[in-house]
Formats: C-alpha cells, sequence, structure tokens
C-alpha cells in the first residue's frame, strides 16, 4: 500500500508573469493552458494532466503535492490509513477532477501542515509534448522530480510518510539548522525531503532531472542570459550523484535542475551524508529586491 511517484505540483504567485519566464523560457516545461484560464500549466513529458501548475493568489504558496496511486481500490485503503491516524480528508469534487484531469482524488494536510493530494487514474489523449528548449525530462515511473517541504516536527513528517503512505527512507542529512530525511517511493532516489522549521508547513525546493548534460549547460546559459538568480553553482550531489544547479525561483523556492540522478530499486540500508556535494554548488543568497 503505497504511492507511486510525484505527479504534480500546484502553487499560488502574485506574480504570474515572472512564472511565464520562469517555467517556460528557463526551465523548458511546455504551457498547456486553455483560453481563459487564469492559471499557468505546464508540461514536461508524454504525462497530460499538468505537472506544475501555477495560479493567481493572494500570497505565495504550495496549494498542492499530488501523489498518483494505483487504482480507486488503493486510493481508499490510503484513505483509512491517514484518518486512522486522525487526519480529516476530503474527496475531490468532479469539477476539481476535471481541472486536474484526473478520474478521482482526495486532499489532506500532512503533519506539518502541507497540502498533500493523492489521486488515480490520470487522464490521458492523444496530444505529444513539445518541449521548447529540453530534450527531454526524466520522469517515467518517477515523477516530475523531487520536492523539500518542512513542519514544526519534522520527524513526525517522517514517520507518516514512512509509515502511512509507505515511503521508503533514503539517507539523512544532520547540519546545525537540523536533521533532513530523504524519502521515495520509487527508483528516484528521493522524491521527497523533510524536515523541521518554525511556523506551518512550507515548500522549500523542487527539482527536475533533464535527460542529458547538454540540457543541464544550456539551462546554465538561459539562466545567464534571462537573468535568474543563481542559488547553487554547477556541482554533484553525495547522495544521489545529480550534477546540478540551483536558482532561486520567483518566490524564491529552491529551484535545482539536474542530471543523471541515482536510481535505486526497493529498500536499502540508510545513511547519513556528512556533506550535500562532492564538488561546486556554491551557496548564493537570494537577491534582496
Amino acid at each position: 500500500m503505497t504511492v507511486h511517484s510525484l505527479g504534480y505540483l500546484r502553487l499560488e504567485s502574485t506574480d504570474l508573469e515572472a512564472w511565464k519566464v520562469f517555467a517556460g523560457d528557463f526551465l523548458g516545461l511546455m504551457p498547456a493552458a486553455a483560453e481563459g484560464d487564469a492559471s499557468l500549466r505546464y508540461r514536461m513529458d508524454h504525462y497530460h494532466p499538468p505537472r506544475l501548475v501555477v495560479s493567481p493568489g493572494a500570497e505565495n504558496k504550495m496549494t498542492a503535492m499530488g501523489y498518483d496511486v494505483t487504482n480507486r481500490r488503493e486510493l481508499l485503503r490510503l484513505v483509512e490509513a491517514v484518518e486512522a491516524v486522525g487526519i480529516k480528508v476530503t474527496a475531490g469534487t468532479p469539477e476539481e477532477c476535471e481541472d486536474r484531469r484526473v478520474t478521482g482524488f482526495v486532499r489532506f494536510d500532512d503533519p506539518g501542515g502541507n497540502a498533500v493530494e493523492l489521486y488515480h487514474g490520470p487522464i490521458l489523449t492523444k496530444d505529444r509534448v513539445q518541449l521548447p528548449t529540453v530534450s527531454a525530462f526524466v520522469t517515467d515511473d518517477m515523477g516530475m522530480g523531487h520536492v523539500i517541504v518542512t513542519g514544526e516536527d519534522g520527524e513526525a513528517l517522517y514517520d507518516f510518510y514512512t509509515d502511512v503512505l509507505g515511503f521508503f527512507e533514503r539517507n539523512t542529512m544532520t547540519s546545525p539548522r537540523g536533521t533532513v530525511w530523504f524519502l521515495s517511493p520509487n527508483e528516484r532516489h528521493h522524491t521527497l525531503g523533510v524536515t523541521s522549521a518554525p511556523g506551518p508547513g512550507r515548500l522549500l525546493h523542487l527539482m527536475v532531472e533533464a535527460a542529458t548534460l547538454d540540457d543541464v549547460g544550456l539551462a546554465l546559459d538561459r539562466a545567464d542570459k534571462l537573468g535568474v538568480p543563481m542559488m547553487n553553482s554547477l556541482g554533484k550531489h553525495t547522495n544521489d550523484q545529480m550534477v546540478s544547479f540551483y536558482v532561486w525561483s520567483p518566490e524564491r523556492y529552491a529551484v535545482e535542475f539536474g542530471w543523471a540522478g541515482l536510481r535505486v530499486p526497493g529498500e536499502k540500508p540508510t545513511y547519513e551524508i556528512a556533506d550535500g556535494a562532492y564538488w561546486g554548488h556554491k551557496f548564493s543568497p537570494p537577491p534582496t529586491a
């Protein structure tokens, strides 16, 4: 009883124009919004429901991490497991299902207050993806990438995602700011990272993985040309072996563009890393403006 992958991410933003440049021109995602749609919707692969949706909002926040499950029966089993630990679950309406292009879904907040959606039955069409600047993204059975979120009690988040939703623990990293647990329900080294931070849960980080090293280099060139602020220079991680760089999104999320992430079949012994990178990943603070 588990989820399969991170299917989509939904955000609200006060600056959709900045996201048009960031998601389309820089990341290289394919716009997929319908006529008259106020939200920005982006595809990145054969998967027809938008992987990233950015809607207008009064504040900048994540409104959903969408995780896919096998079918309606599995969704109902997971609902029972979530409700058994005292978390209220709400079913999506037919109109909301249509908006997400899925057959059915439920929503709830994890123990840190992060909005989670579990869904089944993505609605597929014959429309092919046409990426503007990237050869391909690595998705398929591993989903759109990975995210890191916070909660007042990071260990409670760890317990929920491993014990209730069935994620594997890959590794931990401890720093003066606390422990990060890296977790995944599939062969991507990590699909989710959780850590402690004051206040309600929030999104810290999003990673997308491209198919070639040239895709990473060309994305570096686009970041420079478009003035996308750099967060971490090109480097290689110690846990998932990914070669990547980080930039600051319009809301100052840490967004990683990477290549050659490690695949880990099944559950393996866990470990702790003392350093995040073999080389590179020099940090630059966000712009003050």
